[in-house]
């Protein structure tokens, strides 16, 4: 039995869109990161650094997006959700680690400076340093899709689903994604998927939500 734990809106949507494109049955367990539910005592005993997504596979669990996007598209092969090639894999598996390692904590900066720094004058410069990296990292994405349909190319792979969480954070943050061509063409081009569309909607993303 597969279990995932999430919080609608935050980076666990990676690993909901993955699994959902899978096509096998799942559980679904929200873990609401506004509410503080990822410190519960109950949830630290699937997860004790407090974090999610969390995906619990017949009692084992797998945390990290990067992990439990490899685990699935390895699990479910026939699927195609990473490349066959060892070498495009690794390169599927190191720009999921690229998205984990910089692009999210640049967000994570310019959202949540108290984090990183005490006294106002110190969190006003990690928030604008934040900003800056974020957009930064958003325009590599768009011209990491240039000439090309998905992220690893003719292929739509598990590290779709990881991309369109920047795009998502980006809007919501007022940030000027429409200025990035590419990147705004494959997020129309994620938004026609039915596994993708379903998440987006279930978790009421501010990519179906906002007019």
């Amino acid at each position: 039995m597969l279990t995932l734990y999430f919080s609608p809106g935050a980076c666990s949507m990676a690993s909901h869109i993955g699994l959902e494109e899978t096509g096998a049955p799942y559980e679904e367990k929200p873990t609401l990161l506004a509410k503080g539910e990822q410190k519960t005592e109950a949830y630290l005993k699937i997860n004790p650094r407090g974090k999610v997504p969390a995906l619990s596979v017949d009692g084992k669990v797998i945390t990290e997006n990067t992990a439990i996007l490899t685990y699935l598209a390895r699990r479910f092969p026939e699927k195609n959700l990473i490349p066959a090639d060892p070498v495009e894999e690794a390169r599927c598996i190191a720009t999921m680690a690229w998205f984990s390692n910089v692009v999210h904590p640049s967000y994570q900066r310019c959202l949540r400076p108290e984090r990183f720094a005490e006294g106002e004058a110190a969190q006003a410069t990690v928030k604008e340093t934040g900003r800056k990296s974020f957009w930064a990292n958003c325009q590599e994405i768009d011209s990491l899709l240039r000439g090309k349909e998905w992220i690893m190319g003719d292929q739509f792979t598990v590290a779709d689903g990881y991309a369109l969480v920047f795009y998502g954070w980006g809007v919501r943050a007022g940030f000027p994604m429409n200025e990035l061509g590419y990147y705004t063409a494959w997020k129309d081009r994620m938004l026609k998927r039915p596994a993708v569309r379903k998440i987006l909607e279930s978790e009421q993303n501010v990519l179906v939500t906002k007019a």
